[in-house]
This record gives structure tokens, C-alpha cells and sequence, in this order.
């Protein structure tokens, strides 16, 4: 494939990226971003391998640039869905807590 159909695949699938992401109800943000992060776990690997069997120079850079970014993409991935479980746990508790309350007549 030469470079301009490379380019014409990057760019639809971001479009196609972006329209499936921005039709998502936020119900539903937390197992997009699991499976997300599954995704990217892929990334990762085909990242370190490409970096791996990597015989010019431009090419180890540009498959070490993949690893860096695939690998923050990941690890950020992985914080904000604990972050939201966080905030999900945070609201049950209060809950419990309310409800224990109103059991002791407090």
C-alpha cells in the first residue's frame, strides 16, 4: 500500500471512531472503557513486536513512539475506569450508611 491510502484508512477510521464513541450513553462508558483497555493491551504487544524485528532506524523510532504512547494510553485507560468504580463504590456506601442510620432511628 503506498502512503496516501494509508493516510485515507487513518483518517475514516477516526471518523468512524469518533461517531461510534459519541453515540454511547454514559450507562455505558465504564465497559467501553474495559474493553478499550483490552484493546490496547493489543496495541501494546504489536508495538513491542514491530519494535522487535525493527531493521532501519526510522523504524525502531517510530514503533518505539508507538510503545510509549500505547502504553500511556493504557495505563490512563486503566485509571479512569478506577476512578469511575471509585465513584459508583463511593455512592453505595453512602447509601449504606444512610440506611443504617434510619435502621437505628438516628
Amino acid at each position: 500500500m503506498d502512503g496516501m491510502s494509508l493516510l485515507t484508512i487513518t483518517v475514516l477510521a477516526v471518523f468512524v471512531g469518533f461517531e461510534v464513541v459519541s453515540k454511547v450513553s454514559s450507562t455505558l462508558h465504564t465497559p467501553l472503557m474495559s474493553g478499550a483497555n483490552a484493546i490496547h493491551g493489543i496495541i501494546l504487544v504489536g508495538a513491542i513486536i514491530v519494535a522487535g524485528q525493527a531493521a532501519d532506524p526510522w523504524v525502531l523510532a517510530v514503533a518505539l513512539l508507538a510503545v510509549v504512547l500505547a502504553t500511556a494510553n493504557l495505563v490512563g485507560g486503566f485509571v479512569v475506569t478506577d476512578r469511575m468504580l471509585h465513584m459508583f463504590h463511593a455512592r453505595k456506601a453512602a447509601g449504606t450508611k444512610q440506611a443504617a442510620r434510619k435502621a437505628d432511628g438516628k
